[in-house]
């Protein structure tokens, strides 16, 4: 039986940029497909005769009923997995000035930002119940890139997959983010001349936030909480978990505790990957 993901999300999210991901891993990708459809290729993959291992199929503008195809697929006990793709409505609007294409939603509309809200309210419950929601606003093609190959990592495929994410407050929360951690009661290193031009993977700066009371502190104990949140995840059946740790700027404190928290999950057997989501800024 093949391995069916199905790719749907906001309209200028980057579904198609996905297919060509999984495209050059091997799958076999069927873009823009209707709704109605997708049971029939699923079950064409699925025959003895079929040489298809993995399929990857983009839902198509019905895609706000792929719940009820989804459903009936894992009744018949094929393995489908959702991945959602995202993006801020800001970021969508750039990029639908920078290619001058028309929204599917126009007709419905009286204009590009209400058409975006529209959509991204029809496909609330898609969202919630997809298995990977990846955030696309601040991604170039190489990052996506990576964020799928390590999603789809066929070593690592069997096991929940954890992503350790930093990010700063003042630039949003992430979209895609299944934990938040908010760690700026701890000593802000920016207020430290010495510390102020480097980054939490600087071992000075490493040192002055875990090295405290408090840091060690809440290390260990957010550490041991995971510990006991992840196999419970895997449980559930989850293939994928965010866990995003801010502080305000997103340079120091959340990138020392990302990598030291990633480390740790790694000991456990965890598969884990790490993003700085504002370290450079």
């Amino acid at each position: 039986m093949a391995e069916v993901v199905l790719i749907t999300g906001l309209s200028g999210a980057g579904r198609s940029a996905v297919a060509d991901v999984l495209e050059d891993l091997g799958w076999f990708v069927v873009d823009n497909l209707p709704t109605a459809l997708i049971g029939t290729i699923v079950e064409l993959a699925a025959k003895p005769t079929s040489d298809l291992e993995r399929l990857a199929l983009v839902a198509g503008r019905q895609h706000a009923e792929v719940l009820t195809c989804v459903g009936e697929l894992r009744a018949e006990n094929h393995d489908v997995r959702v991945v959602f793709l995202d993006a801020s409505t800001p970021e969508l609007v750039r990029r639908y000035d920078a290619t001058r294409r028309r929204h599917p939603l126009a007709d419905q509309t009286d204009g590009l930002v209400e058409s975006i809200e529209l959509e991204r309210a029809m496909l609330e419950p898609v969202r919630a119940a997809a298995d990977l929601v990846i955030d696309t606003s601040d991604l170039n093609v190489h990052q996506l890139k990576q964020r799928i190959d390590h999603a789809f990592d066929t070593i690592s495929g069997s096991r929940l997959q954890v992503a350790v994410e930093s990010f700063g407050f003042k630039h949003g929360l992430p979209l895609d983010a299944d934990i938040v951690m908010d760690v700026r009661f701890l000593p802000n290193p920016h207020w430290e001349e010495d510390l102020r031009p480097l980054t939490g993977h600087d071992p000075k700066v490493r040192d002055f936030v875990l090295e405290t009371a408090a840091g060690s502190a809440f290390v260990d104990q957010f550490d041991e909480l995971l510990g006991a949140l992840v196999p419970q995840y895997q449980a559930e059946g989850r293939s994928y978990l965010t866990v995003a740790v801010g502080c305000t700027g997103g340079r120091h404190r959340s990138v020392a505790l990302a990598e030291e928290l990633a480390g740790r999950l790694r000991q456990r057997g965890v598969a884990v990957r790490t993003t700085h989501r504002d370290v450079s800024r």
